[in-house]
């Protein structure tokens, strides 16, 4: 079991690490485009300031929460709606980002063990609304730097990330409207610190390997399966690496591959 406290201390941790890459830019810089089609780095961050108040809704208000994806003319562009209805000038946006994501981890650390949350088409318990934070927090933040053209270093975080890769292996395929596969798959991966991180039987015939830096920059579809260090054995785990996908929503257009090992396309 993760401990809740500790959890909300590492989406801390990889909130502060983007914020401290986006604070001191100058506003020309917010404006910049990243691999996200029409996408600046304003709307990165703008978009997680809008995910984290959704967020909170769903934590402290389900009726309304619900109310407002009803309302809502199109679910599936309710994120890129919600990016641009937060943009704004750099310290305003920063400012609501920082407020909006300690009002969600307060809101989060109060919910009760067990309870379960709406969100889009699903439910999920406190724990996994962090971890969902997390992987998105990252995800976003690997956009932002490679928009600046920087190497953020990898930490122990990622196994957050990887899990939740890990969780969603059904949702992929589904997502990509593809038969959810029963056949089960081990996946081992090294860690930053060297250590491997395993899920799945010690056992199967499907096997999916590699450094967990890959594995998550995969799953949230910031990487071609081509540019990455990672080895499929088995026909389940060889088609997951077409169609992984740790987020909610419909499949997104991935990335191109560019024939070099972690570089952007």
């Amino acid at each position: 079991m993760v401990d809740q406290t500790d959890l909300l201390a590492d989406l801390a941790a990889e909130s502060a690490q983007l914020d401290s890459l986006v604070a001191p830019l100058p506003a020309v810089d917010w404006a910049r485009p990243t691999l996200a089609p029409g996408w600046s780095i304003g709307h990165q961050i703008a978009h997680l300031a809008w995910t984290d108040q959704v967020s909170l809704l769903a934590a402290t208000d389900p009726e309304a929460f619900l109310a407002t994806v009803t309302a809502a003319p199109d679910v599936t562009r309710m994120a890129d709606a919600g990016a641009e209805e937060f943009l704004a000038p750099p310290a305003e946006l920063l400012a609501r980002w920082r407020a909006g994501r300690t009002a969600l981890a307060d809101a989060l650390a109060a919910v009760p063990t067990g309870e379960k949350l709406q969100w889009f088409g699903t439910r999920m318990s406190a724990t996994s609304m962090v971890t969902a934070r997390i992987m998105e927090t990252w995800a976003h933040g690997v956009d932002v730097a490679d928009a600046l053209g920087v190497v953020r270093p990898a930490s122990d975080r990622l196994r957050h990330v990887a899990h939740l890769g890990v969780r969603t292996l059904g949702h992929g395929f589904a997502a990509h409207g593809r038969d959810i596969p029963t056949t089960p798959v081990r996946v081992e991966l090294v860690g930053p610190g060297g250590d491997i991180w395993a899920w799945g039987p010690a056992d199967a015939a499907d096997r999916l390997s590699g450094p967990a830096l890959d594995f998550c920059l995969l799953v949230t579809q910031r990487r071609h399966r081509a540019d990455l260090a990672l080895v499929a054995t088995g026909p389940v785990a060889d088609e997951w690496l077409d169609v992984a996908q740790a987020f909610a929503g419909p499949p997104g257009g991935g990335r191109q591959p560019t024939g070099r090992h972690g570089v952007p396309a």
